[in-house]
């Protein structure tokens, strides 16, 4: 049935298979609540039964690796709670990955997330680290770890899930979820396009590179995806006036033609700032509103309670124009830009 929405009436197109909405609470870590997401809906895609998968298991194991970071740097880099996809790949590629019923990162008794506190103990940590230096060794890092362990949880070694037990290695093995089976794109004129590039985004703490494609590409290639039964993973600003979380939508002021982004209008917001890496989502679908325009379904991490039943309708223009980077499997390419970029 047709969805009404902020005087506009949403029909869906194609939505695909994916996990319930969830709420990441008081804690900066959208980036592994929307890749989670994503990857859920790739276990399903690829024939398994649906698995809740841990958000916090990631979180925790990239804090450990970001504080490292940030003390070699010398402090001379971000450190905060904010991520990207690829950090739950990383995980994924080192240690694997394990369901919510193994690690919900909730302690104390606590059933929903507050990590003010904690972010705030990890900081003083490193950047008393870094004021120290080498005078003080590496205790730093077992008051770090005791901060996590005390935060969030101690990291599983072993669990058992439906009856059978399992290492997050071999959780891993057993949905088939492997990095190597997934790209992260972007689109900006400042590195050439065909060509990898370290997107210059403060979450990018690791020097991730992201290959670089025109703005129609892009495009293509989330559509393709949708429609073709695959999701994304998509970073994007949000600090428009026009992305309007309570209502659900997402749009370019009153415009709905896509020609009105061009790669030359994207890259100014990008490079002056008005475009910026805040929140990562889910794609899972496309939906058209009466007019025939075509908006994204996002499934959001801010609760059911919030938007169109925790999704927000991302119109092409809003896409076009506000999108940081994505995470999409290889097979979800179009056959003509897969050769181009010899994946």
């Amino acid at each position: 049935m047709p969805t009404v929405l902020c005087a506009q009436t949403f029909t869906v197109v194609k939505d695909n298979a994916h996990g319930e909405i969830e709420n990441q609470c008081i804690t900066g870590t959208c980036w592994s609540f929307a890749t989670v997401s994503f990857l859920e809906s790739e276990i399903i895609r690829k024939g398994h039964e649906a698995v809740d998968l841990s958000e916090m298991f990631n979180a925790r194991y990239i804090y450990s690796k970001k504080a490292d970071s940030y003390v070699r740097f010398q402090g001379k880099q971000q450190f905060g709670p904010g991520g990207l996809s690829h950090d739950v790949l990383q995980v994924i590629d080192e240690v694997g990955m394990v369901p919510e019923s193994a690690y919900s990162g909730f302690v104390d008794g606590a059933t929903t997330y507050n990590h003010n506190e904690l972010d705030s103990q990890l900081e003083m940590i490193v950047k008393g680290a870094v004021e120290k230096g080498a005078k003080e060794g590496y205790m730093w890092k077992k008051e770090l770890e005791a901060a996590l362990d005390a935060g969030i949880g101690p990291l599983p070694i072993a669990f058992e899930y439906k009856g059978k037990k399992y290492t997050p290695a071999s959780f891993r093995d057993e949905m088939k979820i492997y990095s190597n089976e997934y790209v992260c794109l972007t689109s900006f004129t400042h590195h050439p396009f065909d060509k990898a590039f370290v997107l210059e985004v403060p979450d990018n703490w690791s020097k991730k590179a992201y290959l670089n494609v025109p703005l129609d590409d892009l495009k293509a290639i989330v559509d393709n995806a949708i429609i073709n039964g695959f999701t994304v993973a998509w970073d994007a600003d949000v600090s428009e006036d026009t992305f309007d979380a309570r209502k659900g939508v997402a749009y370019m002021g009153k415009l709905q033609d896509e020609t009105a982004v061009t790669q030359a209008s994207r890259q100014l917001g990008f490079d002056t700032y008005a475009t910026t890496d805040d929140h990562l989502m889910h794609i899972t679908g496309i939906a058209k509103d009466e007019k025939g325009n075509s908006y994204y379904m996002a499934k959001n991490s801010w609760g059911s309670a919030i938007g169109q039943k925790g999704y927000i309708y991302a119109s092409a223009p809003y896409f076009l124009a506000k999108t940081i980077c994505i995470v999409v499997s290889r097979e979800a390419l179009p056959a003509e830009i897969k050769k181009r970029l010899g994946l």
